[in-house]
């Protein structure tokens, strides 16, 4: 805008030159942030809240400075042990460094200084919870025997995880079983009952691969009043690729080695064939379907006593047998029996063993190891169940529904 007095043009900005841009990049003092007040204490985050009641054990504690640092933790349980804990450089958090245990009351004793350095001093209390009941969990193979950490099973290794008490609440129980493979293997787990579930892959695992199952139960309810004992955790890996085949029809046993045929072995299955004794009937034949190697011994004694059938009945027995690799819960062993060489690859005689000679009995027993996978074909009688070690005969649709997530 124009201005014009006494004949004198005016503009809107002083003509003022170097002396303005001087006076213009002079910068303007900053306002000081104001100094702590020396009688702030520090800001203080507890977790759990102070008289917090049935805690799980297994939940996170911690004290954190939102403002201030931390000078020192102490935390004790009711019978005054001190529990172990670890400061942030920075002074700023602590936490535990131990699993806290079930119906115990912690006491944490919080030294603090705030801003400005003011010392404080501060004690917050909880009680965990007390349970009714707790379970313990076993990781074992199908053989009953614990799953050797860092050990090697075969291809079609299960998992089971065996629980001391009845689960109630499986699902929840489930969701803190958990199997990590690598290579990635989709599996999953199947409730044979109350106290016992099964996993196992959709296919036999690939050689090489890396298992760990972890059963985070420590803290979790698992029913009414029962909650998880202790966490339990292992690893293994899968080895080779180890495979048998005894088909009826030809009255061998085929051993493929990650896919190469190594070997194969006259044998005499099952006779065939049942017999009632008392309250039972008792079948006399091998029956069909896909198990996996259990354990083995060398010898076993074999006694038909422990399935119903008297020692001194016609066909009973008690005998010490060498070379014994188990394959069913029930007792059903390839091993040797010398006696029945003379019918291995051409006629059926055992009770529902597979019988081989002294060197194919002692070669299969040192080839073998636990998981690995033995398929019996073109047998008669009825078909291998989920309870005698069947769980691969059961089709993967049939399987999930075993699950106890939906």
């Amino acid at each position: 805008m124009l201005a014009i007095a006494g004949g004198v043009v005016l503009t809107g900005e002083p003509d003022c030159g170097v002396q303005c841009q001087v006076l213009a990049a002079v910068p303007r003092p900053e306002t000081a942030p104001p100094s702590p007040s020396p009688t702030e204490p520090a800001k203080l985050a507890v977790t759990p809240a102070g008289g917090a009641e049935d805690v799980k054990p297994d939940e996170r504690v911690s004290v954190t400075a939102n403002s201030g640092t931390l000078v020192d933790v102490v935390m004790v349980n009711d019978a005054g042990k001190k529990i172990p804990g670890v400061l942030t450089p920075d002074a700023t958090s602590w936490k535990p460094t131990t699993e806290l245990g079930y119906g115990r009351t912690y006491t944490m004793t919080i030294t603090s200084r705030g801003p400005g350095g003011m010392p404080a001093r501060q004690t917050s209390s909880f009680t965990t919870i007390d349970p009714s009941y707790q379970t313990q969990v076993y990781l074992n193979t199908v053989g009953y025997a614990p799953i050797h950490d860092g050990g090697t099973y075969g291809v079609g290794m299960v998992i089971v995880a065996h629980f001391d008490e009845s689960i109630e609440d499986k699902a929840t129980a489930e969701n803190h079983l958990r199997v990590t493979t690598e290579p990635k293997t989709n599996g999953s787990w199947y409730w044979v009952d109350d106290q016992t579930a099964h996993w196992r892959p959709e296919k036999y695992y690939a050689p090489g691969t890396k298992v760990r199952v972890e059963a985070d139960i420590y803290g979790d309810k698992l029913g009414s009043g029962l909650y998880g004992a202790e966490d339990e955790k292992v690893s293994f890996t899968i080895g080779d690729a180890h495979v048998s085949v005894a088909d009826d029809k030809t009255k061998q046993v085929s051993v493929y080695d990650n896919g190469k045929l190594v070997r194969t072995m006259p044998t005499s299955m099952g006779m065939g064939g049942t017999q009632r004794f008392g309250e039972r009937t008792l079948s006399f034949w091998t029956p069909p379907g896909v198990y996996t190697v259990m354990g083995k011994a060398n010898p076993v004694v074999m006694d038909s006593s422990t399935f119903g059938l008297p020692v001194n009945s016609r066909l009973g027995y008690r005998e010490t047998i060498s070379w014994a690799t188990q394959i069913s819960v029930d007792g059903i062993y390839l091993h040797e029996l010398e006696s029945t060489v003379w019918a291995q690859g051409n006629t059926d005689t055992s009770h529902g063993c597979l019988n081989l000679n002294h060197d194919n009995a002692q070669w299969f027993f040192n080839f073998s190891q636990p998981g690995d996978v033995v398929e019996v074909r073109n047998t008669g009688g009825p078909a291998l169940r989920l309870e005698q070690n069947g769980d691969w005969t059961l089709p993967w649709a049939e399987w999930r529904k075993g699950s106890a997530l939906k």
